[in-house]
Parts: C-alpha cells; sequence; structure tokens
C-alpha cells in the first residue's frame, strides 16, 4: 500500500537543470530515491532559468545539450519506482532549452499566418511533439491562450498568437490538439491570462484590475474554448485578480476561489492543474516558510507543482493540511495521466537524429505564408533597375557577417550617400522587449534619420512589436514584416524584392 506521504510526492516537479554540477546531479537522485517525486521539469541551466530575475538577455551556449539531456532522464527514470513524468517548457520547440534542435516560429509569427492558419498551427505543434516524445519527453508545458492586448507587456508578447481573443483561442487549441496528436501532453497557459499586465511575474506580482465580464470577454475567452473542447492540462499563472477574488491582491496560483471555485466549478474544467513556477519571485516572497507555498498551491486546487525549491517539506506541509480523501483523488489524476501519455512503460531513450531537410521545408511553407509587406507596396523591377544604375543603396543592422538576405538579393548596390532608393535590413537580436529588443539607441536614431532623409523600404526579421522603436512606418516607402531571422524566411522576403 502506497502511503500518503508518496501519494503526494507524485504532484510535485521540480527543476532539473540540464547544465549543473554533479552534486546538483546528485541532489535530484536524492529527491528520486528519498521523496519519490511524481516528475521533473527539465531547464538549460541556472544561468539560463536566472536571466529573467538579472535582467539578463543573453544565454550561455554550452554544447552537447540535448546528449546530455537524454543522459540525465535515462539517468534519473532507471532510479524511480514509479516512472518520472518528464516536462519541459517548449513554446517553439525544443530548441526553446535546448540548443542544435529544431527551432519552430514563435506564437506571434504563427498568428500572422494568412491562410489555414489552424492546420499549420496544428501541424507545428505536432512536430514539436514529436521532437519531445522522441526525446523522453511526456509533456509539453505550452501554448500560451494568453491575449496579448497590452503591447508593453514584458512577459507574454511573443508568446501569445496575438491580441484578438477568438484567434487566440482557435490557434492554441490547434497547438494543443497537434501536440496530443503526436502522444505528448500540453497545457493552455497562463489561465486567468496574463496577456494585460505590466510586471514581469518572475520579479513581482501583476495586477489585472478588470470587472469579470471584461475577463470573460477577454483573458477567459481561450480557456473556456478549450475546457469546451475537452483540454486536459492548464497552468495557472501567478497574477493577481481582485474581481475574481473578492477584491484581494492574491495570485491565481494559490486563489481556491480562482482554481477550485471557477476554473474547476463554474467554468466546468475537469482535468489537471499544474502550477506556474512556485520559485517566480510573485509568490515566492509572500511565503517565506518551507513548504507553506507548496501548501497552499495544493489547498487552491494544484494537481501538479512546478519548480518547487522546498520539496520535502512541501510534502510533509501538504499531508498534515490534507485529507486522505483529497491526496488520493489528485494521486488517482496524476497516474491516469502518466498511463495515458505512456510514462508507466518507460524504456530507456536513445538520442534521436532529425530530420532536418524536412523541417527546413516546413520552415519555408509557413515563411510564404506569413512574411508580407505591411505598409504601401514594393515594385521589383523598379528597385533592380534602380540597381542597375548604382542607385540602389543597401544598409543592415544588427548582423555580424552579411545576412543570407543580403546574398540572395545579389543586387549590385551603391553607396548609402549616391542612393536614390534604399533596402534597410534590420535582424532585430532579442525577441524580448528589454533595452529596445537589444537594438542600440544609436542605431535606431541613424535608421530614423535616414527614412526622413531618403526613400527606404524597411525589411524587419524578427518580433514585430519591436517595429514601434523604428519610428514611424509612413517614414519609409514600403515596410516588410518577416517575423524570423531563420535562413528560410530570408530567402522568401528576398522573393519580395526582386
Amino acid at each position: 500500500m502506497m502511503r500518503k506521504y508518496q501519494k503526494i510526492a507524485q504532484c510535485f516537479s521540480p527543476a532539473a537543470f540540464i547544465h549543473d554540477t554533479e552534486e546538483n546531479y546528485q541532489a535530484i537522485e536524492t529527491l528520486i530515491r528519498e521523496q519519490e517525486i511524481g516528475g521533473l521539469t527539465f531547464f538549460h541551466s541556472r544561468h539560463s532559468a536566472a536571466a529573467n530575475f538579472e535582467k539578463r538577455a543573453e544565454v550561455l551556449d554550452v554544447s552537447g545539450t540535448f546528449e546530455k539531456l537524454i543522459g540525465l532522464i535515462n539517468r534519473y527514470q532507471a532510479i524511480s519506482k514509479i516512472p518520472l513524468l518528464i516536462s519541459i517548457d517548449g513554446e517553439y520547440g525544443l530548441a526553446m532549452r535546448v540548443e542544435k534542435t529544431p527551432q519552430y516560429p514563435f506564437a506571434i509569427t504563427l498568428g500572422a499566418l494568412k491562410t489555414d492558419a489552424s492546420t499549420w498551427v496544428e501541424e507545428v505543434g505536432y512536430r514539436m511533439g514529436l521532437d519531445m516524445k522522441r526525446s523522453g519527453i511526456h509533456l509539453n508545458l505550452a501554448p500560451c491562450g494568453d491575449v496579448n492586448t497590452n503591447p508593453d507587456n514584458p512577459v507574454i508578447g511573443y508568446r501569445s498568437f496575438g491580441n484578438r481573443p477568438e484567434k487566440v483561442a482557435k490557434l492554441a487549441f490547434s497547438s494543443y490538439s497537434g501536440m496530443k496528436k503526436a502522444g505528448i501532453g500540453a497545457c493552455l497557459k497562463h489561465f486567468p491570462g496574463h496577456g494585460d499586465t505590466a510586471t514581469d511575474s518572475h520579479l513581482g506580482l501583476p495586477i489585472l484590475h478588470k470587472t469579470k465580464a471584461q475577463l470573460q470577454a477577454e483573458e477567459l475567452l481561450p480557456f473556456q474554448y478549450g475546457i469546451d473542447r475537452g483540454v486536459e492540462l492548464i497552468m495557472v499563472g501567478h497574477l493577481a485578480v481582485p474581481a475574481l477574488t473578492g477584491g484581494k491582491d492574491i495570485p491565481a496560483s494559490v486563489s481556491r476561489e480562482l482554481i477550485t471555485d471557477l476554473l474547476k466549478g463554474e467554468m466546468g474544467f475537469k482535468g489537471l492543474v499544474i502550477s506556474d513556477a512556485l520559485n517566480m519571485k510573485a509568490v515566492a516572497n509572500l511565503y517565506p516558510e518551507p513548504g507553506e507555498l507548496e501548501c497552499q498551491a495544493f489547498h487552491a486546487g494544484n494537481d501538479i507543482l512546478c519548480f518547487s525549491d522546498h520539496v520535502k517539506e512541501g510534502i510533509e506541509k501538504i499531508a498534515q493540511h490534507s485529507s486522505d480523501a483529497e491526496v488520493k483523488a489528485v494521486f488517482e489524476k496524476i497516474m491516469a495521466l502518466k498511463k495515458q501519455l505512456g510514462v508507466i512503460g518507460f524504456k530507456p531513450v536513445e538520442v534521436p537524429s532529425f530530420d532536418w531537410e524536412s523541417h527546413s521545408q516546413l520552415q519555408k511553407d509557413l515563411a510564404e505564408n506569413y512574411v508580407s509587406v505591411i505598409s504601401e507596396e514594393i515594385n521589383p523591377g523598379e528597385l533592380r533597375a534602380l540597381a542597375k544604375t548604382g542607385k540602389l543603396g543597401y544598409w543592415e543592422f544588427f548582423t555580424q557577417n552579411p545576412s543570407t538576405f543580403s546574398r540572395q538579393l545579389g543586387l549590385p548596390f551603391a553607396p548609402i550617400e549616391k542612393a536614390e532608393k534604399v533596402i534597410l535590413a534590420v535582424f532585430v537580436p532579442s525577441h524580448k522587449p528589454l533595452n529596445q529588443f537589444g537594438m542600440d539607441q544609436a542605431v535606431l536614431d541613424e535608421i530614423k534619420k535616414l527614412a526622413k532623409t531618403k526613400s527606404c523600404i524597411l525589411v524587419h526579421f524578427g518580433n514585430p512589436l519591436a517595429l514601434k522603436h523604428l519610428g514611424k512606418l509612413e517614414d519609409f516607402e514600403a515596410v516588410v514584416c518577416a517575423y524570423q531571422g531563420f535562413e528560410e524566411v530570408q530567402g522568401v522576403a528576398t522573393k519580395l524584392l526582386i
């Protein structure tokens, strides 16, 4: 017979870092052996996990990440009595956490697909899911059902499918369905909706001041849409929504009113609720006593507790404050999920190889569907004629070496001062809004000045939310939005110009 403590332990999915010290690997092994935890959530490294808190944008490039991940999954599974539920936060594929694995377009990019968006988004979800399934991962903590209604949002932005609730609802569900078709779990996040917040919950508690009716029309709509279609997992975010919690600024992730009463009761959600990372400052600072936060999160209605820093104390506190019946109900849900996702019959995983050719073709097909001229129009014949007579200029920004785009254009370019028309290619350094998406102010000023003095065509490779830093769009003769910097995207963009 399993003891109460063992059943509670199945709720815990602490963070496991791929690049870490042997001492830290052994600490995870101790958690598996002594606490008998139910799962692990893999991250690249402590450094990249801390980038959120320390306002750093760079990521350490550490080699062999993928091989290391597979090795650790096999190592940890080998010592676990009940096989572990392995999850990863891979919104745009394994590549979000693991170098040299297939990267797919961001949600904001997929939201720009012009035709058959739902079909394509499902295909992307399916391919991402297959990559993960073959790597020994059972659950992807994605997609975002957040509606990007606040363009200054520091934490959602590129992770949302757009700013219209109905569209976000459809595409998030398509992405979820694709992953499910691949045989892995997926979850809609960050309930009740993190899109209209101005605080990063990694750093502080965002508070959403909206009425319940406003929330139902916007934030809650994608979640209700998913629930009505049988979504099985939802992640709750660390944001306060006073209108739903009797006026209190309590994070959704520890609010029984929000999770048990609203999500499971009123909205009819029957699946499993996963907490957002319990080490995030929005909640971690509220409960200084080890184990108290985990206990509150469990009591609120979370079934899986992610990224807990106090597993042992959390299990003890939950055991003290929960009835056997409550614990049994959650344990049975987790075991049913493990059976459904094939966790129980775990066999050691070999390092898979990827079909890069097929991936590249998918990227090309997608790019042809989303790369677009978003302002005015372009006359390729005129550009070729100008180039022949030495009157077309070209300048690219934020690249180390000449881009594929410049090579593929293959036109003779004149010096900027002699050019009648200039193509400006901007390769946005970061997809996160910090420090103007990593763009240097002096360079931005130069681009704005050039747009006012010459006839310029702007080709923007990167997060479209960064366009606002490049001045008024009407100052450019035309603007091409390419959304991503992938090689295939650069190739598709050249076709619009020549």
